[in-house]
C-alpha cells in the first residue's frame, strides 16, 4: 500500500480519534483529580486498595499498569501522608501488602465520589446507556487485539502480561560484553 493511502484506510483512520478522546479524558480528568489534592497515580492507588484487606506491590502494579519504579515514589508520598500503610506478607519479607489507613479510607470517601461527579456528564453528553454498553465491548476488543500476537487466537485475558518492563534487566544498562546490568537500589531508596 502505498503511503498516502494510509490517510484512507479504515482502520488506521480510527487512531486519530482514539488518541485524541483519550488525551481529552486524560487532562480533563487529571485536572480535576489534582484539584481534589491527589495526583492521578495516588488517585489510582487509593482506588484500587479501596474494598481490599491489602494488596501486593506487584499486584498494584499490575492492577495499576505502574510500573514498580514510578510505584515506589507513588507509596513513598501517600504513606508520608498517612493514606496507606506498607507490612511485610506473612514471613515473607521480600513481599510488601499495602493497604488503606482510616485516613485513606476517608480520602478515598470523600474524592472518589467528586470526581464520579464530575467526570459522568462528559460520559453521558457523548453516549446513551445502550451506546456506553456497546462503546465498551468494541474498545475491549480493540486492546484484546493488542495484547493477543496477531494471528492467534485471544486468551481472553484481557491483559497484556509485562514481565520485561519489571524484570530486573529490563531497563539496565549494557556491560562492555553485551550482557545486561541490573539497575542496583540506591541507598535509602525504599523497594516498593
Amino acid at each position: 500500500m502505498p503511503i498516502r493511502d494510509y490517510k484512507d484506510d479504515p482502520y488506521l483512520s480510527l487512531l486519530r480519534p482514539l488518541v485524541e478522546a483519550y488525551l481529552a479524558f486524560y487532562r480533563v480528568g487529571n485536572r480535576h483529580i489534582q484539584s481534589l489534592g491527589l495526583t492521578p497515580g495516588q488517585f489510582d492507588v487509593i482506588a484500587e486498595l479501596e474494598g481490599t484487606k491489602g494488596l501486593t506491590c506487584a499486584q498494584l502494579s499490575e492492577q495499576t499498569l505502574t510500573t514498580k519504579g514510578t510505584l515506589t515514589g507513588v507509596l513513598d508520598r501517600l504513606e508520608h501522608r498517612g493514606l496507606i500503610q506498607r507490612g511485610q506478607v506473612g514471613e515473607d519479607r521480600r513481599a510488601t501488602r499495602v493497604h488503606l489507613t482510616p485516613k485513606g479510607i476517608d480520602a478515598f470517601q470523600k474524592v472518589f465520589p467528586a470526581h464520579a461527579k464530575f467526570m459522568r456528564p462528559f460520559f453521558a453528553q457523548a453516549l446513551n446507556a445502550s451506546e456506553v454498553q456497546v462503546a465498551k465491548r468494541l474498545l475491549r476488543r480493540v486492546r484484546d487485539s493488542f495484547n493477543s500476537p496477531l494471528g492467534l487466537p485471544n486468551t481472553g485475558s484481557g491483559r497484556m502480561e509485562h514481565s520485561s518492563i519489571n524484570s530486573p534487566t529490563s531497563k539496565a544498562s549494557k556491560n562492555p560484553d553485551g550482557k545486561a546490568r541490573p539497575i542496583r537500589q540506591t541507598k535509602g531508596q525504599k523497594k516498593c
